[in-house]
């Protein structure tokens, strides 16, 4: 069928070949004149062989690859169609008891359903079944990367199922998360595929259910902007005569800020009687299109002219598993991203060798710090480079970066590279106090829960991991115990370089997004912990001496992260702590066991001491409001109403709303009462209370503070009779108070007139 049809290629480049397509006829009696393979009612292609014998280059010829091989791909849910006898993969039995489950909450049936709820039907099944495996297998919804993947399915998945009309978990709770409801079936029929699923399931269906019930408050706040919308469509098409019509702007905010579908903004629309200018929102999705491909062009790689530098040097061989310090060859050298042959005493550069000792940031530990030495004769050292890091570039060429602090370094010397031996020990003792963390957190809160990113420093580690809520103390305390009595063991690790496979099939744990080549590196520590790590670790456990959790918190949404400290960082942390005990004792005259007992008992005496300076403080402020009282002016001719505003110096928010309160019970009603001070340098307070004859009118305290106390640079609000509000500009406050007495006044002279 020529090349078209029989030929297959990976990309504009690269491995390529004929081809031979497989397809099954689900219509043989039609006969085989004017065959169409493209009708997809009839036809399907199940099967496909890609003879891969070519490698096509830029100019577009073909030349002999020099390992021949077959590609072979067959489609499991195509081959389950044509066993199963189904009219479409949706309906085999991989996915259509999902699509029964979503069918029973939306109350159609899915024989009976137009097309139209069929396809909603099938876009629940399909991604609810990817989206199960994705947070199964460590993705969490997020605005990033793999994580955005995962939130935009589960959002598509909300909003169908919000146009099939489904309405609660399907249990009784009409403001219930419905995925989790259908998940349930998705785990159901994982368990004989992937057992992870079913074991993970409870922080799967969490993630499912904190995601949709997230999300249908933004969906319901698009709604609210959408009535506004329209009404003004109708109002804009009564005034210039046209038939109203919703700008494709309008929809585009819709579908962009709030994740609005244009199916859902069409419906409203239609009921309304409001067209779409579906030209525009096209308009609109075209130009946003456009900038994040500009913006995704933009990105490249700044390194100056190092890319030409780093052509010419082979990968570094690096010897940091062995040994500390090697003899190395200057292959190049870059000062401020630019190749140079020679760099002087004082000047900060980036240094590439041969072969090194040093261990490149990686893997979330950091690089190594140490010194390079240029020998020029056999007692004097000639220059001294100091390395405050390394990074890998361009593949496994490593980048020295540091600071000439002696001579002259120059490309083809010889160096002396030594890594500072304490420095590493500190990195290796916190990397191997990572991997047990991780051990210990899945004894401790479950297998499910995985690594989500981590930093090994010399000072401190740092563990990022899935989890949907905060360990308890207890937890923190047990995880804490079983590491310290790891270590107690003094477990001899245990490193190998395998093939990927066996290392899997061993068990290995693998960071998840990573990629590793075929030969890995496996770190074991006995009974404990299998990682695949490029990492340096400990020789053995004791050598890690102590661990302590620092901090235990939340980062983002279903991502936890525990901070720590192991060796001598342990011991640093531990005695920093024991000083400030010590000084705290010998502030409070206890003994360390008594701290806690004394500092409870001191709370306590300073928590009675406030309440008897705020009760001292608000009878000072009533006396002061009960002087002030015969200020108050009558407003109106009909019915007078008591006004009186007034500021009250310096007293405390809640001294200045007892004086409120007291002022209110004084004066007859109706009276209306605004008070103003300033605590401290910058805040104002300001309290409004109006009796019920004011209210009566139509005037309340909530809505009339507002703008006062924004003139004093803040804001505030409450009920119609009582509010309060507070600012930051005391230096407004006399100006606030005689806007509010000229407002209050004319608004009241008005109504009781």
């Amino acid at each position: 069928m020529g090349d078209e049809d029989n030929f297959w290629t990976s990309g504009v480049t690269g491995p390529c070949g004929p081809c031979s397509e497989i397809y099954y006829d689900f219509q043989p009696e039609r006969g085989y004149s004017d065959v169409d393979l493209g009708d997809d009612t009839r036809f399907i292609e199940f099967y496909n062989l890609v003879f891969m014998q070519y490698n096509k280059k830029d100019d577009g010829s073909l030349e002999p690859l020099k390992q021949m091989n077959i590609d072979t791909g067959l489609g499991l849910e195509r081959m389950a169609r044509i066993l199963q006898k189904v009219p479409n993969n949706y309906e085999t039995d991989l996915i259509y008891p999902i699509i029964e489950k979503a069918s029973e909450l939306a109350n159609v049936s899915y024989a009976l359903a137009d097309d139209h709820a069929k396809m909603n039907l099938k876009v629940i099944g399909d991604h609810l079944r990817a989206i199960v495996y994705l947070i199964s297998d460590g993705v969490v919804p997020s605005n990033i990367g793999r994580g955005y993947v995962a939130r935009r399915l589960i959002r598509r998945a909300v909003r169908t199922g919000r146009l099939l009309g489904i309405k609660g978990d399907g249990r009784g709770n009409p403001e219930g998360a419905f995925l989790p409801t259908i998940a349930e079936k998705v785990i159901e029929l994982s368990s004989q595929i992937d057992p992870d699923v079913k074991s993970r399931a409870p922080r799967i269906l969490e993630e499912l259910k904190r995601e949709e019930l997230r999300f249908v408050q933004t969906l319901e706040r698009g709604e609210k902007l959408l009535d506004e919308m329209l009404a003004n469509a109708l109002l804009n098409s009564n005034e210039n005569g046209n038939g109203p019509i919703l700008s494709g702007k309008d929809v585009f905010l819709l579908y962009d800020t709030y994740g609005f579908p244009v199916e859902i903004t069409t419906e409203a629309a239609e009921e309304h009687g409001v067209g779409i200018d579906m030209n525009g929102f096209e308009i609109e999705m075209e130009n946003q299109r456009r900038q994040s491909q500009a913006a995704h062009n933009a990105v490249k790689l700044a390194v100056g002219n190092g890319a030409v530098l780093t052509e010419n040097i082979s990968d570094t061989e690096f010897l940091g598993y062995e040994t500390l310090s090697t003899k190395a060859v200057i292959e190049g050298l870059l000062v401020n991203g630019n190749p140079v042959i020679q760099v002087s005493e004082g000047s900060d550069v980036e240094i590439f060798l041969n072969r090194t000792p040093f261990y490149a940031e990686s893997g979330g530990q950091i690089g190594d710090h140490g010194f390079l030495y240029v020998n020029e004769d056999r007692n004097q050292k000639n220059a001294v480079v100091e390395i405050k890091d390394v990074q890998k570039s361009l593949g496994n060429i490593f980048v020295h970066k540091g600071t000439i602090k002696e001579g002259v370094v120059e490309v083809g010397k010889e160096v002396e590279a030594a890594v500072d031996a304490n420095l590493r020990q500190r990195a290796k003792i916190h990397h191997t106090a990572t991997h047990l963390l991780q051990a210990a957190l899945k004894k401790v809160i479950g297998d499910e829960t995985s690594q989500a990113g981590s930093l090994v420093a010399f000072d401190r580690l740092r563990f990022d991991f899935n989890f949907h809520r905060p360990l308890q103390e207890k937890e923190l305390v047990e995880i804490e115990e079983l590491i310290n009595g790891w270590i107690g063991d003094a477990t001899l690790l245990q490193t190998q370089v395998m093939p990927l496979a066996d290392a899997k099939r061993a068990g290995a744990i693998a960071m998840f997004g990573e990629k590793y080549g075929e030969q890995v590196r496996v770190v074991e520590v006995p009974g404990v912990s299998m990682e695949l790590c490029g990492g340096t670790h400990v020789s053995n456990t004791c050598e890690i001496r102590g661990f302590k959790i620092i901090s235990e918190q939340g980062i983002a949404s279903g991502i936890r992260r525990i901070e720590a400290v192991a060796g001598d960082a342990f011991i640093e942390y531990v005695n920093a702590r024991d000083n400030h005990m010590r000084q705290l004792c010998s502030t409070l005259k206890v003994k360390a066991e008594e701290v806690t007992t004394r500092v409870e008992a001191l709370l306590e005496e300073l928590r009675m001491t406030r309440n008897e300076v705020s009760a001292v403080r608000a009878k000072a402020a009533v006396y002061k409001a009960s002087v002030m009282a015969g200020n108050a002016f009558p407003v109106g001719t009909s019915k007078k109403i008591r006004v009186l505003v007034e500021s009250m110096d310096d007293i405390d928010a809640d001294s200045l709303k007892s004086a409120a309160e007291y002022l209110i019970d004084t004066l007859q009603d109706p009276a209306a009462v605004i008070l103003g001070s300033c605590p401290s340098e910058e805040k104002v307070s300001l309290v409004a209370g109006f009796t019920p004859g004011v209210v009566d009118l139509g005037i309340q305290a909530g809505k009339f503070i507002g703008p006062i106390a924004k003139l004093c640079g803040g804001g505030g609000g409450g009920r119609p009779n009582f509010a309060q509000a507070g600012g930051r500009k005391p230096e407004n406050l006399s100006g606030a108070l005689a806007k509010a007495r000229e407002e209050l006044v004319a608004i009241l002279s008005e109504k009781a007139s």
